[in-house]
């Protein structure tokens, strides 16, 4: 997700919107972004959150717009576009134990396992969630047999370019991204920052292959388990972030999906709480207790009509700001399908609409930044909106 804001002459307001206090740290968000970033580089102090500056621009898989997602080709890339920090990886873990970054643990669609004639016998019928789902799984893999695969574009009807570049990038674990964040950090003389998210915590911890320990024992080993650590944990699942709390002392974020959902952890506990009772101010205050951000679906910021256009600008980014959470929503991408209907330009399913549009409207509600498949397009959307 990201953050936002912007000074005077006509943009005085946003300012205001979203000037919340920031946890513990007690770092003010509502600077404009240029004096943000000027007032955070002086106040040093290791950098830590206050260091980014607003709104953040996320690479949502890396550069997924451009590359194969969670690849090091797209990792690489949303740092050469711009990005702040890059969402490497979604981690989930393999037979024998390590993390790898997939977008899910079933992986028919993001590597060509298919053409594996070796892997066939591998391919099942699992329930995930809740949700009866075929392929094949990172948890039926050993790690080497999983590096035998390579990754491909998973929407080839909206980005049929990408598919360019199938096959050429491997699956990487998510030591070798700690390995590469340090590396890429000392060739481009700025800290690379990284935002990896706990993929179905309870339903790997019920394989007895548990994320948030291998999370937490990858950054204690990497010396990156601090408060200040360039590394930004995030999940679905609130008792996963809890964990993480206990673990290490990385910021926590609690990814949030759409009003009428359930955690899958409160399915699986038997809490009753929805997405919605989570966004009440109530509810943001408990996630306060252990979190240091929110990153909502961009639903829950602006609500949409039956058409799909934008309807009504909620008080979520005012609540959580009141509370002292940062606010990150996801996903901004270019293609007309993924925008508001009124920022799509024609029908072609992999046709550029009016993202700049949807940007400036989206920064314009104090968010502190958003993730997003095309970080170029977010850090001259970006510009725009500091500048304008």
């Amino acid at each position: 997700m990201g953050s936002q804001d912007e000074h005077t002459d006509g943009t005085g307001r946003r300012a205001l919107l979203g000037a919340a206090m920031f946890g513990a740290g007690g770092a003010v968000l509502g600077l404009s972004g240029t004096a943000r970033a000027a007032t955070a580089g002086s106040a040093g102090h290791g950098g830590g959150l206050k260091s980014l500056p607003v709104p953040t621009i996320i690479g949502h898989r890396g550069a997924s717009g451009y590359r194969p997602e969670h690849t090091f080709g797209s990792y690489q890339l949303a740092l050469d576009l711009g990005a702040d920090i890059v969402e490497a990886g979604d981690l989930v873990p393999t037979r024998d134990g390590h993390l790898v970054c997939r977008h899910e643990p079933e992986i028919g669609g993001t590597t060509d396992v298919a053409d594996h004639k070796e892997f066939a016998d591998r391919k099942k019928t699992k329930v995930l969630d809740g949700v009866s789902t075929t392929g094949w799984f990172t948890e039926d893999f050993t790690l080497a047999e999983l590096k035998t695969l390579r990754a491909i574009e998973r929407i080839p009807a909206n980005r049929p370019h990408n598919t360019l570049y199938n096959g050429r990038w491997e699956i990487p674990t998510f030591e070798e991204v700690l390995k590469w964040q340090d590396e890429q950090t000392r060739r481009r003389g700025k800290q690379v920052w990284i935002y990896p998210e706990t993929k179905h915590p309870t339903y790997f911890r019920g394989l007895g292959l548990g994320l948030e320990e291998r999370v937490a024992k990858l950054l204690h080993k990497h010396g990156k388990a601090r408060r200040n650590s360039p590394v930004i944990l995030q999940s679905f699942e609130p008792t996963s972030i809890q964990r993480l709390n206990k673990l290490v002392d990385n910021p926590l974020v609690v990814l949030l999906s759409a009003a009428n959902t359930r955690p899958w952890d409160f399915v699986a506990t038997g809490d009753p709480r929805t997405v919605a009772d989570l966004i009440t101010p109530k509810g943001l205050r408990e996630i306060a207790g252990y979190a240091q951000g929110i990153g909502p679906t961009l639903d829950l910021v602006i609500t949409k009509k039956a058409d799909g256009s934008l309807d009504t600008e909620t008080t979520l980014v005012t609540d959580a700001h009141k509370v002292g959470l940062i606010l990150h929503p996801y996903t901004m991408r270019n293609e007309n399908p993924f925008l508001p209907a009124e920022y799509r330009k024609g029908t072609d399913a992999d046709a550029y609409g009016d993202a700049f549009g949807a940007f400036k409207r989206y920064f314009a509600t104090g968010i502190d930044g958003v993730f997003t498949d095309n970080a170029d397009t977010g850090v001259l959307a970006r510009e725009d909106f500091v500048n304008g």
